[in-house]
């Protein structure tokens, strides 16, 4: 089974979906990363739903076809309040899976008031106290390049120069499915340029400090996938986690950097199925 839906998530904010996989399956929700939509997820999901799991990969407010914020509203709560809302629907506590953004969701949803009730979490390559410098690289790669690109081989040269360690695609299917073409025949990614506006509620050090919190409160199995070559998660990013949370499993993906998924796939399901199978019912 392969379809699309929609989730209300907070606000009246309307959330697109892809479900694949056994209607009766374990429930696995995919929360990609802040500027990714859940085409990020295609190779996982279908390989999760091989293996017998109800995948739900969920485009993020102001990402993909999911509903742009009327209010703008982008600070890390809102997307929490949005998963609470996905959470919800479900008969059976999912795992949640969820890289960047979707991982830091994934924290605070699962553990501050009204905590939802979910069976475990992976957090693809990120913790509590990130690297500044890393995460200002990602979000000026976004910024400078949100003004758009004449042509979708203009965004592929792009990418190839902010990512050198991939193979530039030669095909450009899969980058379309992150672009919108607007009526000035400009390509522009496929999120609201808000997103990574300046705003309220992301000061990174109470951000930290409440993360930290999320990892201290919780209760159910954990697991980070960490590329090696992360700039986002560092060395003692990783020493830190593990005195935060002694009983949460590391596994670290080589030759991978902050998209994981992206730059190992093989090795990031190495390390994901064989933790969702030992959580199943």
């Amino acid at each position: 089974m392969q379809e699309t839906t929609t989730f209300e998530g907070a606000n009246g904010v309307t959330l697109r979906a892809t479900v694949a996989g056994p209607e009766q399956g374990d429930p696995v929700l995919l929360l990609h990363g802040g500027g990714q939509t859940r085409h990020s997820w295609s190779t996982t999901q279908n390989t999760l739903a091989g293996h017998g799991f109800l995948t739900v990969a969920v485009d993020l407010r102001g990402h993909g076809e999911s509903d742009w914020a009327e209010d703008g509203r982008y600070e890390l709560g809102a997307f929490a309040d949005d998963l609470r809302h996905v959470i919800e629907t479900f008969d059976t506590p999912p795992a949640l899976v969820g890289a960047s953004l979707g991982g830091l969701a994934s924290l605070l949803a699962s553990s501050e008031h009204p905590a939802a009730k979910v069976k475990s979490i992976v957090l693809v390559d990120v913790v509590p106290w990130m690297e500044a410098k890393g995460g200002a690289q990602v979000v000026g790669f976004m910024r400078g390049t949100s003004y758009g690109f004449d042509t979708l081989d203009e965004a592929a040269d792009a990418i190839a120069d902010y990512l050198p360690h991939r193979p530039r695609p030669e095909k450009l299917d899969g980058l379309s499915r992150n672009m919108r073409q607007r009526d000035d025949g400009r390509w522009y990614w496929h999120w609201d340029p808000a997103f990574v506006a300046p705003q309220d509620g992301w000061d990174m050090d109470k951000m930290n400090e409440r993360l930290t919190d999320a990892v201290l409160s919780l209760d159910i199995p954990l697991l980070l996938l960490r590329g090696s070559e992360s700039e986002i998660v560092s060395d003692a990013g990783v020493r830190r986690f593990r005195e935060l949370l002694p009983h949460g499993q590391v596994v670290e993906v080589e030759g991978a950097r902050h998209m994981v998924a992206g730059d190992e796939n093989d090795a990031f399901l190495d390390g994901l199925i064989p933790f969702l199978k030992r959580e199943k019912v």
